[in-house]
C-alpha cells in the first residue's frame, strides 16, 4: 500500500512540474449559472467560481512541504523566479476549507471557516466561463443587476462584488512562468495596485517581501498588480458604496515598490491607478436614512441591485446609475444632499463637484476619469466576489467616521463606531457571518430589471458594446471537491484583503432624508396632472421627446446633455 502510494506521488510530480499547479487536491470548481438577457427574454449560461489564488496551498512540486507558511516563505524561495519554478498552487476544497458554497444561481461565502488542516478568514472568487478561463464582461451600454443579502454582515465587514480588467486566461500568455492560469486565480490585480500578492506576473512576489505585523497570513513584497477596478458593491448592513476606479493603463500592469501606490505603498499615489475612485455612499452623501437596517433600502431583506453603464452618443461612458429593488418595489438612488455637489449618479459633474466640496484629491481625473473607466468596461473585465476584513483601516472608509478624528464634509460614511471593525474582535464575535450573491442578470438596458415610471433610465441601446457569449459549454461541478488527503499538510489560507479606499479626510452635511420610491407620490402636478412627471423622473436630454412637466414642486433640471430630471 505505502509503495502504491509513494508510485502515485512520484507520478504526480512529474506532471506537476510542467505545470506549477498540483493536484494533491482536485480542482473543481463549483457551478454557478447567470442569466444573459436582451428585449427578447432571457437565457441561463453556465458557469463556474475559482478561488484566488492567494488563498491556495502554495508547497513544493516535488513534495507537500509548505513554500508559505504563515506570512513568510521558505529557505525554497532563495528568489522569485526559483521559487515560482519549484513551487506550486494546489486545487481547493471549497465547502470545507473556504466556506464557499453554491447552488445553480447563487454563491454563498463565510466569513471563518475552520477546516481539517486550517482556519480560513475571508474568500475572493472569479466567475468563469469554461474551465481555464475567467468569464469577460463588456459592460459599456449594459446592464448588470444581482441579488445580495448582507444581513448577516456587521462593521467592519465586506461583501464586495466588482469588476477588475484581469487577463482572461490568468495571465498564462502573457507571462511564461504563469502555469497555472486561471483555473487556479491567478492574475489578480486592482486599482491599489496590491503588493500582498504571492505570485505576480509568472514570478513568486518573495523579493522583499515583509510579513504583516498585523496579520497572520499576509505580508507585503517587492512587486505590485494593477488594473482598473469598478466597484460595483461594497457594503455590510449599516453602509453600502459603488465606485469607478480607472488607470491609465487599463489591464494587469506590474509595478514596483512604493511607486506602486496605492494602499500597500508608502506612497498613497502612483503614476498610474485611482486608488480612491469616484464613490456613490448615500450616508457619505448626506442621506442618512437611505440604505441600513429598517432604512429605505433594508439590509436586513435579500436586495436587487441594478447598475446601469449609460454611453454618451459618440460611445463613451456619461453616466453610471443605480437602482435597488425590494419587496416588489423599485426604487431609485438616493440624491446627494450635500451643497454643491447634486444628482443620484456617478457622472463627470457628480465627480468633479463632490471633490471640491470634500476637499480631496482628484486622482479620479489625473487618471482618464469616466471616459477611462469605460475604455476598460467596454474592453472586458472579471467579475469578482468577495468576503473581507480590513487590517489597514478596520473598513472605518465604508461604515464609520474616516479619518475617525474629522468633522469636515464627506467624513460620515456609516453608524458604526470609529473603535469598530478590527479584525482580531470580529473574527473572533462575528466568525459566523455569510454573505449570498444570486441572480446575475447581464444584458441590455433595461431588460434585468422593470426601471420606475419616468425615471431616468434610457431605452435599450443595442448599438453598445457586445455582452458575454450567451452560450457556454462549461461544465462546471455541482458540489465542491472532497477535502485534502490526510497524506498533505494544508497551510492556513491567505487572508488578503481586497482593496482598502480610504478616500482624503472628508466629512458629511447633515439634512433631511428624502429618497424616491419607484411608486411616487400623488402629489398634484404644475401642469396637467396627465402628463406631471414624478420626482426624479427623466425630463429631457438626449433624444427624449417626453413631457417636460414635473410634479408640483419640483422642476426639470439639466443634469449633464443626455439626461434632465425633476428634482
Amino acid at each position: 500500500m505505502y509503495g502504491q502510494k509513494l508510485s502515485v506521488l512520484a507520478t504526480l510530480v512529474a506532471t506537476v512540474r510542467a505545470q506549477q499547479a498540483c493536484s494533491l487536491t482536485a480542482e473543481t470548481h463549483p457551478s454557478m449559472n447567470w442569466q444573459q438577457c436582451t428585449t427578447a427574454g432571457c437565457d441561463t449560461v453556465k458557469g463556474g467560481i475559482t478561488v484566488d489564488a492567494n488563498w491556495r496551498w502554495t508547497h513544493e512540486v516535488s513534495s507537500s512541504t509548505n513554500c508559505y507558511t504563515g506570512n513568510t516563505w521558505s529557505s525554497t524561495c532563495t528568489n522569485g523566479t526559483t521559487c515560482a519554478e519549484k513551487c506550486c498552487v494546489d486545487g481547493a476544497d471549497y465547502s470545507g476549507t473556504y466556506g464557499a458554497t453554491t447552488t445553480d444561481e447563487s454563491l454563498s461565502l463565510s466569513f471563518v471557516t475552520k477546516g481539517a488542516y486550517s482556519t480560513n478568514v475571508g474568500s475572493r472568487m472569479y466567475m468563469m466561463a469554461d474551465e481555464n478561463k475567467y468569464q469577460m464582461f463588456q459592460l459599456l451600454g449594459k446592464e448588470f443587476t444581482f441579488d445580495v443579502d448582507v444581513s448577516n454582515l456587521g462593521c467592519g465587514l465586506n461583501g464586495a462584488l466588482y469588476f477588475v480588467s484581469m487577463d482572461e486566461d490568468g495571465g498564462m500568455s502573457k507571462y511564461p512562468g504563469n502555469k497555472a492560469g486561471a483555473k487556479y486565480g491567478t492574475g489578480y490585480c486592482d486599482s491599489q495596485c496590491p503588493r500582498d500578492i504571492k505570485f505576480i506576473g509568472g514570478v513568486a512576489n518573495s523579493d522583499e517581501w515583509t510579513p504583516s505585523s498585523t496579520d497572520a497570513n499576509a505580508g507585503i513584497g517587492g512587486m505590485g498588480s494593477c488594473c482598473s477596478e469598478m466597484d460595483i458593491w461594497e457594503a455590510n448592513k449599516m453602509a453600502t458604496a459603488y465606485t469607478p476606479h480607472p488607470c491609465n493603463t487599463i489591464g494587469q500592469k506590474t509595478c514596483q515598490g512604493d511607486a506602486c501606490g496605492g494602499t500597500y505603498s508608502g506612497q498613497r499615489y502612483g503614476d498610474n491607478c485611482d486608488p480612491d475612485g469616484c464613490d456613490f455612499n448615500s450616508y457619505r452623501m448626506g442621506d442618512t436614512e437611505f440604505f441600513g437596517a429598517g432604512k429605505k433600502i433594508d439590509s436586513t431583506k435579500k436586495v436587487t441591485v441594478v447598475t446601469q453603464f449609460i454611453k454618451s452618443s459618440d460611445g463613451k461612458l456619461a453616466d453610471i446609475k443605480r437602482f435597488y429593488v425590494q419587496d416588489g418595489v423599485t426604487f431609485e438612488n438616493s440624491e446627494s444632499k450635500i451643497s454643491g455637489v447634486s444628482g443620484n449618479s456617478i457622472n463627470e459633474e457628480f465627480c468633479s463637484a463632490q471633490k471640491k466640496a470634500f476637499g480631496d484629491k482628484d486622482s479620479f481625473t489625473s487618471s482618464g476619469g469616466l471616459a477611462q473607466m469605460g475604455a476598460a468596461l467596454e474592453q472586458g473585465m472579471v467579475l469578482v466576489m468577495s468576503l473581507w476584513d480590513d487590517n489597514y483601516a478596520s473598513m472605518l472608509w465604508l461604515d464609520s467616521t474616516y479619518p475617525v478624528d474629522s468633522t469636515a464634509a464627506g467624513s460620515a460614511r456609516g453608524e458604526c463606531s470609529t473603535s469598530s471593525g478590527k479584525p482580531s474582535d470580529i473574527r473572533a464575535s462575528d466568525a459566523n457571518s455569510k454573505v449570498i450573491f444570486s441572480n446575475i442578470k447581464f444584458g441590455d438596458i433595461g431588460t434585468t430589471f422593470t426601471a420606475p415610471s419616468g425615471s431616468t433610465s434610457p431605452s435599450t441601446d443595442n448599438s453598445g458594446s457586445s455582452s458575454s457569449a450567451a452560450s457556454s459549454s462549461y461544465q462546471a461541478a455541482a458540489t465542491a471537491p472532497s477535502s485534502a488527503p490526510s497524506s498533505s499538510k494544508v497551510a492556513a489560507a491567505a487572508v488578503t484583503p481586497e482593496a482598502v479606499t480610504p478616500a482624503a479626510p472628508v466629512n458629511q452635511k447633515a439634512s433631511t432624508p428624502a429618497g424616491s420610491a419607484s411608486t411616487p407620490a400623488s402629489n398634484p402636478a404644475s401642469g396637467s396632472a396627465s402628463d406631471a412627471i414624478p420626482r426624479y423622473g427623466k425630463c429631457g436630454g438626449g433624444d427624449y421627446s417626453g413631457s417636460s412637466n414635473c410634479v408640483q414642486g419640483t422642476t426639470c433640471k439639466v443634469m449633464n446633455p443626455y439626461y434632465s430630471q425633476c428634482i
